[in-house]
């Protein structure tokens, strides 16, 4: 009888589930969207039980549709959108307040406050973190200040947090295991990366009871069961998605560089044992690792990637799909000058501008649509640029290649724009769902489905290298209008304060 590991992976917009045999060839998927909400400008929220349906709904019918058994089922592995912050009753089970997504903003006047003051200070050395709405813990001092009854009941020990990933496993789980890996922990902005535990200082000045935490596991682990047709499934695996997906293009090594474009675009490099410490933006942060490891990694987050797609798509109506984009893009040979800044919640990476927001900047009577979808896809390269020419300067190396997945990665014109505009080697593998991949490799890898790791870097075949083709004046060029750009997008939504 064949044996799988399935990977579940719930993104921000939607749940996926991925069958891989002891090859990591994929077997078979299914995917649901996930709905946004977008309660006031800058806020996004998601429903935790409509993410929790979704993700049991595509595990369901990936087994129905590749007519896997679940006795054929090793271990499950989960891999998440990071920072999402849930917040539920653990006796009703039923969450207080909607999932507040990591693009939410409604925490950015708090996280102003604290810069600037030792307690930024201290976030930054112990967390490798900055203050910003981005991270959980701000999330969750809102939910508590805000939702009617919630601070009483998470004093009386009644409200649980979790991230994503803990939201899912505890329900799959009846409620049985309640628990998180490092690289989730190490998101939530009150999370020791050094002392690898829960931080008593910050959760103080949050005003967070420690009793609403999970436990903190290594992400190759035990992580309880899945009971489904009276067959226990194992649970050994658990990374945000971006951790998983350096795991899952087998960057073991300090100085090895992968950028995942999915909503957003996630740079990592591993840094191996040492917590390197960024002067230009970036956040130190845990990288995902089996049992009795600890590993580090520097990142760089832009948060509107792909999802400036969607909005061509979906609120612009400029294509139909999202494959249509690069037909667009290719119909013209330039933007004609426009500039799209996607700061649709605001700029991270190396900017952290939480009052950006998205510009068009040099239209004139001659633009048309495809010069706007140009636009838009090329903005995903610069802000690309700017996360690894930073990330560069950090660890003092220029790669040979940079490792990249995520669906969109099967847009040509956009990868072979991302070389031009970086000046690096673009390496698309052949399996794109890397993010997938790597929690499945690290289940596979705790249980023995997988011997070891070099192993699993045999099968890590490349399907196609973008090397740089454009010369460097005109680069200079469109990086120097880019830059202008981006200045003039700063600070568009003021905080009160200032």
């Amino acid at each position: 009888m064949e044996k799988y590991i399935i990977a579940l992976d719930e993104g921000t917009t939607s749940a996926r589930a991925v069958l891989f045999d002891n090859k990591l060839n994929i077997c078979g998927t299914s995917q649901k969207e996930c709905t946004q909400i977008y309660p006031k400008s800058g806020w996004v929220d998601h429903d935790p039980i409509e993410i929790y349906s979704a993700q049991y709904g595509v595990f369901v019918d990936l087994l129905e549709k590749t007519n896997v058994k679940p006795e054929q089922i090793v271990t499950i592995g989960i891999t998440n959108q990071r920072e999402t912050t849930v917040v539920w009753n653990k006796n009703t089970g039923k969450p207080i307040y909607n999932a507040i997504v990591w693009q939410c903003r409604r925490t950015s006047d708090y996280c102003t406050s604290i810069k600037g003051t030792e307690l930024e200070k201290y976030i930054k050395r112990n967390t490798g973190l900055i203050p910003d709405a981005y991270f959980s813990a701000t999330k969750i001092k809102w939910i508590l200040d805000n939702v009617p009854d919630a601070r009483e009941m998470a004093n009386k020990g009644e409200l649980l947090f979790g991230t994503i990933d803990t939201w899912i496993l505890w329900k799959l789980t009846d409620g049985r295991s309640f628990k998180t890996d490092e690289t989730n922990a190490a998101r939530t902005m009150i999370y020791n990366i050094l002392e690898h535990k829960w931080d008593k200082h910050l959760l103080e000045e949050f005003d967070i009871p420690e009793s609403m935490l999970p436990e903190v596991m290594y992400s190759g682990d035990d992580f309880g069961y899945f009971e489904y047709k009276n067959v226990k499934i194992p649970i050994n695996g658990m990374a945000g998605d971006q951790q998983s997906s350096l795991f899952g293009h087998c960057c073991f090594e300090p100085g090895s560089m992968k950028n995942t474009y999915g909503t957003g675009c996630f740079a990592l490099v591993n840094t191996g044992t040492k917590a390197v410490r960024s002067k230009n933006g970036l956040v130190t942060t845990c990288a995902a690792t089996l049992k009795g490891e600890h590993q580090y990694a520097l990142e760089g987050s832009v948060f509107t990637g792909g999802s400036v797609i969607q909005w061509l798509r979906d609120e612009m109506q400029l294509i139909k799909t999202a494959a249509e984009s690069e037909e667009c893009a290719t119909k013209v040979d330039s933007t004609n000058g426009v500039y799209i800044v996607p700061a649709f919640t605001g700029l991270g990476a190396p900017y952290w501008n939480m009052y950006a927001r998205g510009t068009i900047f040099g239209l004139t009577r001659g633009a048309n649509k495809n010069h706007i979808i140009r636009a838009a896809l090329e903005s995903i390269a610069f802000q690309s640029k700017d996360v690894l020419e930073t990330m560069m300067r950090e660890v003092g190396i220029k790669p040979d290649e940079v490792h990249v997945d995520g669906g969109a990665t099967r847009n040509n014109y956009w990868m072979q724009c991302q070389a031009d505009i970086t000046g690096v080697t673009i390496a698309r593998p052949k399996v794109l769902e890397t993010t997938a991949k790597g929690v499945a490799m690290l289940a596979g890898l705790y249980t023995g489905f997988f011997k070891d790791a070099k192993e699993c870097e045999a099968v890590n075949e490349i399907n196609k290298c973008f090397v740089p083709e454009m010369p460097k004046e005109k680069v200079d060029e469109l990086v120097g209008n880019w830059n202008k750009a981006v200045w003039r997008s700063f600070n568009w939504e003021e905080s009160p304060k200032k």
